[in-house]
C-alpha cells in the first residue's frame, strides 16, 4: 500500500476519533469516493491503537485513577475513586459491545456502510448534537457521573454503530441532554472511548495479524505513530476550544456533509 495512502488514512482517523464528526463514517467514505482500496483490518487495528494512545495519554491523570484502580474491582470491590471509574467506564461499554458483536456476526454493519446512510447519520445526528448543545441545561460536572448516568450514556454510546453517527459525538449529546458541560461532556466521551476502542480492536485483531506480514506490520506502525500525533493534536485543540466555543461549527459540517452525501447517494 502506498505510504501516502496509509499516512491519509492514518490522518483522517486521528483527527476525527474524537471530534463529533464520525471517524468511521470518514474512512468509510474515503475509498468510496476516491477510488483507493479498502484500508483491511490491520490498518483500521494500527490506527486505533494511536487514538487510544492519544486519548490516554491526554487524560492521564484520569487513567492512572482507572488502572490502580481496576485490581481492586476485579476483585469486587469499588471502593477507591478508581475502581469506582473503571467500573462506570466498564458500564457505559457494555451496550455497544453487545450491539456491535450481533452486528458483526450478522454481517448487518457491512450493509449500512453505504453513502446514504453516513449522508442522514451525518445530517440527523448533527441536529440532535445541536439541540442538546443548545438548549441542554448546565448542572452537572464530572463528579456527578454514576451508575444511572454511565448506562444511560452508554445506551446513546450504541447508536454510534451507525456509520456516521459520531461516537464522540453521540455520547457528547447524551451527556448533554443529562445535564453535563460542555468540557465535562467531552471528557466524559472521551474516557468512554477506551474500553469501547479496546473492545473494538479485540474483536478484529485476530483476523488482522493472522493475516499480517512483515510489511503490514511496518504500515501498521507508520499509520498508529501518524493517528497518535493527529489524535493528540485534534483532541487537545478541541478540548481547550470548548471552554469558549460550543459544538455549532461541528455541526454545520456534518449538515453540510450530510446533505452533499445525500446528494450524491440520491442522483
Amino acid at each position: 500500500m502506498p505510504l501516502f495512502h496509509i499516512v491519509i488514512i492514518a490522518l483522517i482517523q486521528g483527527i476525527t476519533e474524537f471530534l463529533p464528526i464520525s471517524s468511521s463514517g470518514h474512512l468509510i467514505l474515503f475509498p468510496n469516493l476516491t477510488g483507493f482500496e479498502d484500508k483491511g483490518y490491520a490498518l483500521d487495528v494500527a490506527v486505533h491503537v494511536g487514538s487510544l494512545a492519544a486519548v490516554v495519554i491526554y487524560f492521564w491523570s484520569d487513567m492512572k485513577m482507572v488502572v490502580i484502580g481496576a485490581p481492586r474491582l476485579l476483585m469486587g470491590r469499588a471502593d477507591t475513586e478508581g475502581a469506582r471509574l473503571a467500573l462506570l467506564l466498564l458500564v457505559t461499554s457494555i451496550p455497544v459491545i453487545a450491539l456491535g458483536f450481533l452486528l458483526k456476526v450478522t454481517g448487518l454493519y457491512e450493509d449500512m456502510r453505504s453513502v446514504a446512510v453516513i449522508g442522514w447519520a451525518m445530517l440527523v445526528f448533527g441536529i440532535l448534537l445541536y439541540w442538546a448543545d443548545q438548549f441542554g441545561e448546565t448542572r452537572k460536572d464530572q463528579s456527578h457521573f454514576g451508575l444511572v448516568d454511565a448506562m444511560v450514556v452508554g445506551v446513546w454510546q450504541a447508536i454510534a454503530l451507525i456509520p456516521g453517527t459520531s461516537r464522540s459525538g453521540i455520547t457528547i449529546t447524551g451527556a448533554r441532554f443529562l445535564g453535563y458541560s460542555r468540557h465535562d461532556a467531552a471528557k466524559l466521551s472521551m474516557l468512554m472511548s477506551v474500553p469501547t476502542i479496546i473492545a473494538s480492536g479485540v474483536l478484529v485483531a485476530g483476523e488482522a495479524f493472522y493475516n499480517a506480514d512483515a510489511q503490514m506490520l511496518r504500515e501498521g506502525a507508520i499509520a498508529a505513530a501518524v493517528s497518535f500525533i493527529a489524535a493528540l493534536l485534534a483532541l487537545g485543540i478541541m478540548m481547550r476550544l470548548l471552554r469558549t466555543v460550543s459544538f455549532t461549527p461541528y455541526v454545520i459540517y456534518r449538515v453540510a456533509l450530510g446533505v452533499f452525501l445525500l446528494f450524491i447517494a440520491y442522483t
